[in-house]
């Protein structure tokens, strides 16, 4: 099925400019290098919680309105689009996806006092210092990176190789494997992509009797030639290919891998059963995009959500929004949402969006199965 083009990036259709709206800021990535799957259903979420909140009266009689900006996975331009929307005078910030970019603009929020409320990013130094600025929703990459691991142990794998590039991101996530798999018998050895094609890794696979390939890699490339290159080695016939980041989540990897995207475990964070409202989302969410709805739909709507209670009992000003973090006590789409401080996490953090481990089914891509949670 073809892929509708991105919504308009500034300001969102869902409310008009009319100088009596409370402005949010959205930071998403919508265009390349950006991953754009992603960046869509993470503003449709914002956007049908957007226009549930206006349809049930908006905040305090005013509507809420989104003004989008495209980070294109640019940290400088989600910096740059901070600057601009504070100056804009929004309430909040919100979203992103991409960790890099996310901490660029949590720097920045920080750094000017505007409430950042992230929807997605997962990196568990988000800010360099403890902020009463930054909140959010998703779950720290060491909380869900180890429920993986604990995954792979418990399906017998012990010797494990990650296909990497250079990022902060891949770096912590690489870092949490090897720590937690060490602590249990296991070990990871690194495939640094920079010096190796898909067919030297099958080679490198070989040669380290590897059970588990992990792709810590940009989609759809590197990943999913590597993919395929693994699986059509008849050197490796078992070997387990995994994609904690969660690129087979979205209906671009199965386009790019076909059957070898198949059966590759991720990660994502929705419950095993939603809730009454947690269905009712998704079937709106479904009719927006024309497909099932990615845990970072949900993400995305959950965001609004919080920030649409925080404003009706706070108001738009800034310092009394960031000052509210810990009082946060509302009903998401996945479990009941309240803030907290963890140790060696420096924003407020909700512990924790629930977290699965599921693959695609091969006979059935269409279709997800649950391995593990946690």
């Amino acid at each position: 099925m073809k892929t509708p083009p991105p919504p308009p990036v500034s300001p969102s259709a869902e409310t008009p400019t009319d100088g009596s709206s409370v402005r949010i800021g959205a930071l998403v990535p919508l265009t390349r290098p950006g991953w754009a799957e992603a960046g869509r259903h993470l503003l449709t979420g914002l956007e049908l919680a957007v226009h549930e909140v206006n349809d049930t009266g908006g905040v305090a009689g005013r509507p809420l309105e989104l003004l989008v900006r495209d980070t294109a996975a640019d940290p400088q331009k989600a910096a740059a689009a901070v600057d601009e929307l504070a100056g804009l005078g929004v309430a909040a910030l919100a979203g992103e996806y991409h960790s890099v970019v996310a901490r660029a603009a949590a720097a920045r929020a920080d750094a000017l006092g505007v409430p950042f409320l992230c929807s997605s990013a997962v990196l568990d130094t988000l800010t360099e210092r403890p902020t009463p600025w930054v909140a959010r929703l998703a779950p720290a990459q060491s909380h869900g990176w180890t429920i993986y691991a604990d995954f792979l142990l418990g399906a017998g794998h012990t010797r494990i190789a990650v296909a990497t590039e250079p990022s902060v991101y891949w770096a912590s996530g690489a870092g949490i494997l090897r720590n937690h798999l060490a602590a249990h018998g296991g070990s990871v050895v690194e495939l640094d992509m920079r010096a190796l094609t898909p067919a030297a890794v099958c080679d490198e696979l070989v040669r380290h009797r590897a059970t588990a390939l992990l792709l810590l890699v940009g989609h759809p490339e590197p990943a999913v030639s590597i993919a395929t290159s693994v699986r059509r080695d008849r050197r490796l016939p078992g070997i387990t290919i995994g994609a904690p980041a969660g690129q087979p989540e979205f209906a671009e990897w199965v386009t790019s891998a076909g059957d070898d995207g198949a059966a590759v475990p991720f990660l994502r964070y929705l419950p095993e059963r939603l809730s009454p409202l947690g269905a009712r989302v998704e079937r709106a969410l479904s009719e927006r995009l024309g497909q099932a709805p990615s845990f970072v739909a949900f993400e995305g709507y959950d965001t609004v959500t919080v920030l649409a209670d925080v404003l009706r009992s706070q108001g738009a000003d800034r310092a009394r929004i960031a000052a509210a973090w810990p009082g946060v006590d509302v009903e998401g789409t996945r479990g009941r949402i309240r803030f907290s401080r963890v140790p060696g996490i420096g924003v407020w953090q909700w512990s924790w969006a629930p977290v699965q481990v599921v693959e695609r089914v091969r006979a059935e891509p269409g279709r997800f199965r649950i391995l593990h949670s946690g």
